[in-house]
């Protein structure tokens, strides 16, 4: 508690952030609470997973979009590639889980940060757009009229480059976030291609927030390990102004 304390400081004394940025910081369950109550009111507070029902019920360990709701969080994470992938031999979220749990977010009153993203093997094999495509129809599916993705962004977070110090490169990274928008515009409706943000989730820091950020379909950051540090608001004062 007392490093979370001493995390949220860093924070509330980092300064003004710019007039064109939203920043959200989005923690484990348990701590929620306490940044809720601590952090500066200009920041943004969301966790990092929801539960897939929407309404009470036999949903025993889950933590319900609703209930997030209810104690004042704003956003949530959903999708994200660990989640998808599972843990200690665990199947993971399928895509059509993922879609359903971002849609009862939705539903429940918050804003949803939707992460997809390839493998390295993926992408060596040149599947990038085809496993962010199957990733993101049965969200399509499920949100079929353009003002249903009003409170929504996309997180592209290549797996390979998430925690291994690896980045795609700039270029890298606009080529998918543009095959990423131009898959919207065909798939849901141009209109919600031109105003989605996109995020780029690997591994940015302060060092190549600019960089990355300078792209035209690169909207923002889901931010990993540099947001436990004060380097995170080197990212913050990344983006252009």
């Amino acid at each position: 508690m007392a490093q979370n304390e001493e995390l949220i400081q860093i924070f509330n004394k980092a300064g003004p952030i710019p007039s064109n940025v939203e920043v959200a910081i989005c923690a484990p369950y348990p701590y929620l609470t306490t940044v809720l109550k601590s952090l500066r009111s200009d920041i943004s507070v969301g966790a990092q997973d929801c539960g897939v029902n929407l309404k009470k019920g036999a949903y025993t360990g889950e933590v319900a979009a609703f209930q997030l709701k209810d104690i004042g969080c704003s956003w949530v994470i959903v999708g994200h590639s660990e989640r998808r992938a599972g843990f200690d031999g665990d199947s993971g979220e399928s895509n059509q889980v993922c879609a359903k749990k971002a849609q009862v977010a939705l539903e429940a009153g918050l804003k949803v940060m939707f992460a997809i993203g390839e493998t390295k093997e993926q992408r060596e094999a040149g599947k990038t757009l085809q496993v962010c495509a199957e990733q993101l129809k049965p969200l399509a599916s499920l949100l079929p009229k353009a003002n249903d993705w009003e409170n929504m962004a996309i997180a592209y977070e290549p797996v390979w480059a998430i925690g291994t110090g690896l980045t795609a490169t700039p270029e890298m990274a606009q080529e998918t976030h543009l095959g990423i928008r131009q898959w919207i515009s065909q798939n849901v409706a141009p209109s919600v291609a031109k105003s989605i943000r996109i995020q780029y989730g690997g591994s940015m820091k302060g060092k190549n927030a600019r960089e990355l950020l300078e792209q035209p379909d690169i909207d923002g950051g889901l931010i990993g390990g540099a947001s436990l540090t004060a380097d995170f608001f080197n990212v913050v004062n990344g983006v252009l102004k």
